[in-house]
């Protein structure tokens, strides 16, 4: 018999070779009904795979989501074997689960391929779906695995078998279909029955441009057709929603081949909102101690040689660039950490001094894969809100949570109400991929650890997402739809101060290492502004709106009325213009609508006459006849709320 812990505590003893199915039948048949994979011992399983040691077990159903990644995968098997039904001869790259569904990336050959075919290959996943194929598992040899794709032709599976260690891979067969695959699996497919395909795009057999480009399909699926119809609905809000839709409406930024993929350029009116959330958060850094600095765009290799960055990043970011000096060279910056610690060092520093606080708006470079760009959210040019603490070991905890109460304040004045702190660590089965020694990651992810749990933040802890430098401590936003973005990160760093060699004197009147902590509380300006503009619509809060009201007067005869309510308004710091087009009253406010405008003014006789203006709110509020006072300390009011 061995011992089965239940995520309630409670220990029940089975045969050794039960399966986690058979746990959830012994439960109730309910719930084995909705199993769809188990968590043994912290590893996601097929809830079919025999249990044959004690182990703690946890039932993942689709409201978990280690659950839904489970069903998405299988759904990219299904999704395989409707394409090799359909197009016989294909080749296959990867099929990984993502966030919201799954995709795979496919070597049609000379075929053409188009989302003109989704119908087609949906209605073939649905009949293969309903066929009740089961999932099963195989470990095969590396010898075997090789044999196998040799002879069905398939080099991109070869490709990835010479990576994997033998003894160590498996396929997975539904049906007549058959992959490499590491799992789990749902236990059949009659539990999938809803799909949609959503995108078809290119992408480069591991992400590498001098290699063939696959079409990579991407799709999602239900265990009901009901939850597909709502994330139909769901799809449609967020379409409206799109940063880049919106950001052309609004006229905020804009992309221009000629300057380059990635690299925005902000518009006057995203620009003035830039700077409102630019000028929010520097007037908080400076009450809270911080130092404005600013450092060049560039710097010389050697510093990020010093700092580790090139040694990680050096291949895959932009090209070092040469002076007319023989073997110099610089590179665009891609981070700022690395001359903050510079700025440290020009002077010496005694432990009175100490916490020093250095912020910056730092734009910094890095070279994306051009498949990889999306609109702001994903940029090869962008400016960080930069900060790095320099501080005793004895302060990290204190300034740890400062800093938490910063990225608190920043969310709660822009609405971001529903996050999680996610506690990022180092992965200990590959801790090639970090620098620094193990005493001072342990202290640097308890000082995490401890800080978040003082501060009472809901938290989850991930490992392997780490800076290669230290933890940190992320903060995943969910925005007015929903979706889930990593906004604002917090990380604790003992490493780079050893590597630039910083120092203090302590009260000892010896030499010692400080402690960096690095933070961000937007992350980017770009990505930030790019989630903002989705969360609300484009509807920005009052005080944050590049343009808060417009003038409309009724017609020409106004126009000079028009500008004297425009220019008092102007004059008590309240944002507006003045439309004054040819057009009919009602299709300018129609134009105001699309362009979110928060209040509309509008004047004619009436108004004109009795010294007074009608206010309009967006989205039709109709709040009479007031006067410019009245209204001006409405907004006043809204602003500072």
């Amino acid at each position: 018999m061995i011992n089965i812990t239940l995520p309630d505590g409670s220990v029940r003893q089975y045969e050794k070779g039960t399966t986690a199915m058979q746990i959830a039948q012994s439960i109730s048949e309910g719930l084995a009904r909705n199993v769809l994979a188990a968590e043994v011992n912290g590893e996601v399983w097929d809830s079919a795979r025999a249990i044959e040691t004690d182990a703690s077990v946890k039932l993942l159903t689709w409201n978990d989501d280690k659950g839904k990644n489970t069903f998405w995968h299988s759904s990219a098997h299904l999704l395989a074997e409707a394409l090799e039904a359909l197009y016989p001869g294909i080749k296959f790259g990867i099929g990984p689960a993502i966030e919201t569904g799954f995709y795979y990336d496919v070597d049609f050959g000379d075929r053409e391929f188009s989302s003109d075919d989704f119908k087609q290959i949906e209605d073939k996943m649905i009949e293969l779906a309903k066929q009740k194929e089961v999932f099963e598992r195989k470990a095969v040899s590396k010898a075997d695995a090789l044999a196998y794709f040799e002879d069905k032709g398939d080099e991109y599976k070869l490709d990835l078998i010479k990576d994997l260690e033998d003894g160590k891979i498996t396929f997975y067969t539904q049906g007549n279909f058959t992959d490499l695959c590491r799992g789990p699996h749902i236990p059949n497919t009659s539990f999938i029955k809803a799909v949609k395909l959503t995108n078809v795009a290119g992408a480069y057999w591991r992400g590498d441009e001098t290699r063939k480009q696959l079409t990579r399909i991407y799709g999602v699926t239900f265990p009901k057709a009901s939850e597909l119809t709502e994330y139909l609905k769901f799809i449609e809000e967020a379409k409206k929603r799109d940063h880049r839709k919106l950001g052309k409406e609004l006229e905020l930024f804009a992309f221009s081949e000629k300057v380059g993929m990635g690299l925005p350029l902000w518009l006057p009116k995203g620009t003035a909102l830039r700077q409102k959330l630019q000028d929010f958060l520097q007037r908080a850094q400076i009450k809270a101690g911080y130092e404005p600095v600013v450092t060049p765009h560039i710097g010389h290799k050697q510093l990020y040689i010093t700092s580790g960055h090139y040694e990680k990043y050096g291949a895959d970011s932009f090209q070092p660039i040469k002076t007319p000096v023989d073997g110099e060279e610089f590179l665009l910056k891609p981070m700022n950490c690395p001359h903050h610690c510079e700025i440290y060092k020009v002077k010496p520093r005694s432990y009175k001094d100490l916490p020093v606080r250095f912020a910056e708006f730092g734009t910094v470079y890095r070279y994306e894969q051009s498949g990889e760009l999306h609109g702001l959210t994903r940029v090869r040019g962008f400016t960080q809100d930069d900060a790095h603490l320099f501080c005793r070991p004895d302060q990290v905890k204190d300034e740890f949570k400062k800093v938490i109460d910063l990225v608190l304040y920043v969310f709660k004045a822009l609405g971001f109400d529903n996050f999680t702190a996610q506690v990022s660590l180092r992965d200990p089965e590959n801790k090639s991929k970090y620098i620094g020694s193990d005493e001072n990651w342990a202290l640097a992810e308890a000082a995490i650890i401890e800080s978040a749990a003082e501060k009472g933040l809901p938290t989850v802890v991930e490992l392997g997402e780490a800076a290669f430098y230290g933890p940190k401590l992320d903060f995943m936003v969910k925005d007015a739809l929903g979706r889930k973005w990593q906004l604002g990160t917090i990380q604790v760093d003992y490493n780079l101060p050893e590597r630039f060699e910083l120092e203090y004197t302590g009260s000892d009147n010896q030499k010692h290492r400080p402690v960096m902590i690095h933070r961000a509380p937007f992350g980017s300006l770009e990505r930030f502004v790019a989630v903002l503009i989705e969360h609300c619509g484009g509807q920005f809060p009052l005080w944050l709106a590049p343009e808060q009201f417009i003038v409309l007067p009724v017609s020409e005869k106004y126009e000079e009325y028009a500008q004297k309510v425009l220019e008092s308004l102007n004059n008590s710091d309240i944002r507006g213009l003045i439309d004054l087009r040819d057009e009919k009253v009602g299709r300018k406010i129609r134009d105001a609508e699309v362009k979110k405008m928060p209040y509309m003014v509008i004047v004619g006789e009436k108004e004109m006459e009795s010294g007074t203006i009608s206010v309009r709110k967006h989205g039709g509020v109709d709040l009479g006849s007031i006067s410019p006072d009245e209204f001006k300390d409405l907004l006043i009011k809204e602003i500072t709320v």
